[in-house]
This record gives C-alpha cells, sequence and structure tokens, in this order.
C-alpha cells in the first residue's frame, strides 16, 4: 500500500484488538463531559436569561440531537476498524479528506487555547493572592486585545507546559488523568455544597430564580442558536468518534455506552453549573459563569491555591487527551513522512494561541454564538456528507482495500470528490451573512432577516443543505462506481 495512505495509526484495527465495551464508552463520556468548558456551558445560558430548567432542557436536547450523528458515524468505526480521516475518504476521496480533517483540527485548536487560557488564567487566580502586584502590570499588548499582563504571562506559562507534554509524548498524561477523573467531580460537589450552604433556603431559592426573557419571542432567540451551540460543543467528536468506536467489540456496545454515557453526563455536570451559577447571582448580587473567577472569590488563600493547582492540572490532562492528540494526527495526516505527532502538536499549540482564546470565553455571547455556533456552521455539512455518502449512497458497504489505493474508487478525480466539496460549500454558504453580522463585520440590517437569521440553526442547516445536496449531484451523475460498493 502506498505510505501516504496507510501507517500504523491509519490501519484497520484487527478484530482481535476490539476489545472497549458498553462501560468503556459511558466511562469515556463521562470523563470527557467532566471539564470546565462543560460548566461554562451551562453557565453561559443561565447568564444569557435562562432559568435552571430552560437551561438544563436545552442541554439535554442539544446533546440528543448530536447523539443521532454520533452514533451513525460510529458504525463505520465498529465495522471496519478504520479512523476518522480513513473514513472520510469514502465521501471526499482520498486526498479530499484533508478538507474535513483539516476543518476538524482548527476547530480542536481553538478548544486547545480554550483549555489553555482556562488553566492559565487558574495559575493567575492563585498567584495574584500571594504576589498582588501581578494585578497592577502595565498593559504591553493593544487594548484592542483585551489582554492583561498578568493573565497573559500565566497562559504563556501554561501554554509552554503544554508543549512540554506534548514534547514528552502522550504516555506522560495517563497519571494526570486519573487524577483528574478524581478530582473534578470531588471539585464539582464542592461548588454544589457551597452553593446550597451560601443562599439561606438552600436550593429553593435557586430553583426559583425567575427567567430573564419578558415574551416567547425573546426566549425563542436565545433558544434556538443556544441549542445549536449545544450541538456544536460536541461536533467535532460527532464527526471523528470513529477514531474511538474502532475498538468497539460490537456495535451494541457503542451505541448503549454513547447513548448512556453522552446525554446523562453532561445534564448531571451541567445542572451543577446551572445551580452554582443562579446561587452567583444570589450571593453577589451578579452571575458569575466562569468557576475559577467564582472560586477565586474565596477569602482562604491556601484553598483557593490547592483548587487553581487541581484546575490546572485536570485542565492539562483534558487538553492534551482531547485537544491534542486529534488534531495532531489529523496535521499528520496531510504529510506522514514529514509531520511527526510531535510536529501536529506544536501547529496546534501555535494555532490555538492565534485563535485568541480569552476573547471567546470573555463572555457567554462569544462562547455560542461565535464560537460554538460558528464552528458548528463549518462541521454540520461535513457530517451530513458522510452519512448521506454511506447510509443513503453506499448502504453502508465499504470497499476496505480499495480506502488505502490511490487508484481505487475512493481516488475521484485526483484524490477529491468535487461533489463533495462543492456540497460543502453548498452547506457553510447561508451561514455566512449571520457570522459577519455576529463578529460586526456586516451590519445586522445589511440583509433581510431570514437570511441573517438561518445563522441561529447553523449545524442543521449545513448538516442537511450538504447531505441532501450531496446525495442529489452523486446521484444524478449515475457515478454508480463512487457510491456503489461492489
Amino acid at each position: 500500500m502506498p505510505t501516504n495512505l496507510y501507517s500504523e495509526d491509519l490501519a484497520p484495527v484487527p478484530a482481535g484488538s476490539r476489545t472497549w465495551n458498553t462501560w468503556n464508552y459511558a466511562a469515556l463520556w463521562i470523563s470527557m463531559s467532566l471539564c470546565i468548558p462543560t460548566y461554562m456551558l451551562a453557565s453561559s445560558l443561565i447568564e444569557g436569561g435562562m432559568n435552571w430548567w430552560q437551561a438544563i432542557l436545552t442541554i439535554f436536547a442539544g446533546n440528543t440531537v448530536v447523539l443521532i450523528p454520533m452514533i451513525l458515524n460510529g458504525q463505520a468505526g465498529t465495522k471496519y476498524g478504520i479512523p476518522f480521516p480513513v473514513f472520510a475518504r469514502a465521501s471526499f476521496g482520498t486526498k479530499g479528506a484533508n478538507v474535513p480533517a483539516l476543518l476538524r483540527a482548527i476547530v480542536a485548536c481553538g478548544w486547545f487555547g480554550i483549555q489553555t487560557w482556562i488553566g492559565g488564567f487558574a495559575i493567575y487566580q492563585m498567584l495574584r493572592l500571594w504576589i498582588p502586584a501581578l494585578e497592577q502590570l502595565p498593559l504591553v499588548f493593544p487594548a484592542s486585545w483585551g489582554l492583561a499582563t498578568g493573565p497573559a504571562i500565566c497562559f504563556i506559562l501554561f501554554w509552554i507546559l503544554n508543549m512540554y507534554v506534548v514534547y514528552l509524548g502522550i504516555d506522560s498524561i495517563k497519571k494526570l488523568l486519573v487524577f483528574k477523573a478524581i478530582f473534578l467531580p470531588v471539585a464539582a460537589l464542592a461548588l454544589l455544597y457551597w452553593a446550597i450552604h451560601a443562599v439561606s433556603g438552600g436550593l429553593g431559592p435557586i430553583l426559583t430564580q425567575p427567567s430573564k426573557f419578558t415574551n416567547a419571542a425573546s426566549f425563542w432567540a436565545f433558544f434556538i442558536p443556544g441549542l445549536t451551540g449545544m450541538v456544536g460543543f460536541w461536533a467535532t467528536l460527532s464527526l471523528n468518534i470513529p477514531d474511538f468506536t474502532r475498538y468497539a467489540r460490537s456495535q451494541q456496545a457503542q451505541v448503549k455506552g454513547q447513548a448512556l454515557g453522552l446525554p446523562t453526563s453532561m445534564t448531571l455536570f451541567s445542572f451543577i453549573g446551572v445551580v452554582v451559577t443562579s446561587a452567583t447571582t444570589i450571593v453577589y448580587g451578579t452571575t458569575i459563569w466562569d468557576p475559577v473567577v467564582l472560586a477565586g472569590k474565596f477569602d482562604n488563600k491556601v484553598l483557593v491555591s490547592i483548587a487553581m493547582i487541581a484546575v490546572a492540572i485536570s485542565t492539562l490532562a483534558t487538553n492534551i487527551a482531547a485537544n491534542i492528540v486529534s488534531p495532531a494526527n489529523d496535521f499528520a495526516h496531510l504529510n506522514p513522512a514529514k509531520i511527526s505527532f510531535r510536529t501536529g502538536g506544536f501547529i496546534t499549540g501555535i494555532i490555538g494561541i492565534l485563535i485568541f482564546p480569552w476573547k471567546l470565553v470573555a463572555d457567554p455571547s462569544g462562547y455560542i454564538f461565535t464560537w460554538l455556533v460558528g464552528y458548528s456552521s463549518l462541521l454540520g455539512p461535513v457530517g451530513g456528507i458522510m452519512i448521506a455518502d454511506y447510509y443513503m449512497l453506499r448502504r453502508q458497504q465499504l470497499e476496505l482495500d480499495e480506502l488505502y489505493q490511490h487508484d481505487g474508487r475512493y481516488s475521484y478525480r485526483n484524490g477529491y470528490n468535487r461533489y463533495a466539496m462543492l456540497a460543502l460549500l453548498l452547506g457553510i454558504a447561508p451561514n455566512i451573512p449571520g457570522f459577519l453580522a455576529t463578529i460586526h463585520v456586516i451590519a445586522a440590517d445589511a440583509l433581510p432577516g431570514w437570511i441573517i437569521g438561518m445563522y441561529s440553526y447553523a449545524w442543521f442547516v449545513g448538516f442537511f443543505v450538504s447531505g441532501i445536496g450531496y446525495m442529489l449531484m452523486m446521484r444524478s451523475v449515475r457515478a454508480v462506481e463512487y457510491v456503489a460498493a461492489k
């Protein structure tokens, strides 16, 4: 097989090596769901105006929706033992598969930057208690960056630590993942305990906090993009889930494991975020949606220091495992001979800085409308194309050997399936005006409201436009050799 299409990492997993059971997949989702961004996800909905049950319902609904493409794409990984980049070759072509892989990789770079900022800010919250002068350092970055010098120093130091772990290799993070699995649930329960005891009357006043929406129209205007953001939260994993399901013992294991693990763990952990955030409104008179900022308000220096160090360590573990491994492999997929896993990790780290992660999490609006909804407009179309190709056209049948051949049916024309590329563009295009209005490149009233409004449904619009468009184009050209395994 050609070396640039086949490697040990990309090879199908032998049947004897597929050992993951239902509990393994449930545990995977529990581990990935227990992270600071999940907490902030729930908090952002409260800060945006929802009450506790509206926020929980939105999160549960979003995770139930994204579970569907998660299971559908996971089926191919389990059946053929192949990872995401190889599965994408069936629809995009042996070379064209780099396009969806890179789109997903760039999003993962953004998540890497966000997690690195969270870890660095935790270190800053600790150090400023012991070194107050850290808060008074003069600005060295342009005011438009919105980056204070103290947090910037801690962010850079934590980024260097992440890059050092990449240099050492993924095995160095195993013990930290165990620490995270123990610490984060304990820390979450500790915050819940604080919320209940800090508010007179316990959960009662917290759960009776009213919604800030005065009418149905204002609620739906926030709910729709909020739901899209919840779907977008795991849009990356809904594509590259074959990277994990390729190790499943059976289809039942991956389906049950994901169904049990994803919606439940996300909803339960988010409930803690909702309760604690609602409590901050009562205790402090303002909504604090960032748990790191909240912990920094506590009086005990030693307690805050221990908590911030623990947050930094657990964030480091999550970051390397969830946001370095996949994009590093995607970058390596571009040229396996020249780009190693380590080099791919360094590329991820650099892009993670350039994406200005502190701006993405500066407020709930940016977190949901700019980041989550924005990247869902890129990944929804990819998911629509892959699912339409595998289920509607190929009827779940792939020629495994030809996925690794330049001259097979999946090479299309020069390695690219032009219909997949066109369908991808068709799915992205409707969401561009709304995105540009959201980041204030164009005025909100520059185009008709329904065009701008489609952005609120970004993942759904992209998924169905690209999926249906791809299917119609492929069938219209009667590309039998491309769509039907012999």
